[in-house]
């Protein structure tokens, strides 16, 4: 099944490259996915941490992914989908959106907290490699979600409030330099 999930998502993010880096898109679930694969995980979690970008980024929908791999990996990657998107929320400003996902992760089972803890450190690492300016805005919206993401995994928690403090220094070292 995992297999099966990382060719649908290869398929799905066919053509994407991941932003600023230039790589396709797929290699972000790949290593989300090998993250999730180092701490305590079932196969639906592997499965969701493939297609945890699917339903956002790709015309495949939640129902979709319920057809093809079962009602267990659509609630994660449901649980995963941002569900508060401008295309959904136009007339809310970025920052009420963030906040408000911020408390709608917060309620996601532990098995979904887990892979979004991956999902930030991949994130964090790429966004203060390669677009300091947005990491301005991002990286503070990265830790609101640290703050409210306790059931996931401790090492993966511990791990994303790590690379979050991390590019916090190094946002502020710029700004020292100006």
């Amino acid at each position: 099944m995992e297999e099966e999930a990382l060719e649908f998502a290869r398929n799905a993010h066919e053509g994407q490259l991941r932003k600023y880096i230039e790589e396709p898109y797929i290699e972000h679930p790949k290593r989300v996915a090998e993250m999730v694969r180092r701490v305590p995980h079932n196969s639906q979690m592997i499965c969701a941490a493939y297609l945890h970008d699917v339903v956002e980024d790709t015309p495949i929908s939640v129902e979709d992914i319920r057809e093809k791999f079962g009602k267990k990996i659509a609630l994660l990657v449901e649980e995963l989908t941002d569900e508060y998107l401008k295309v959904n929320y136009p007339h809310l400003n970025r920052r009420r959106r963030k906040d408000l996902e911020v408390r709608r992760q917060a309620n996601i089972s532990p098995q979904a907290q887990t892979i979004k803890l991956a999902d930030i450190i991949d994130n964090t690492r790429d966004i203060i490699k390669n677009d300091r300016n947005f990491a301005r805005r991002y990286i503070p919206e990265l830790e609101a979600l640290t703050e409210v993401l306790l059931q996931g995994d401790s090492e993966l928690l511990e791990l994303a409030r790590k690379e979050i403090k991390k590019a916090k220094e190094v946002l502020e070292e710029i700004s020292e330099k100006k």
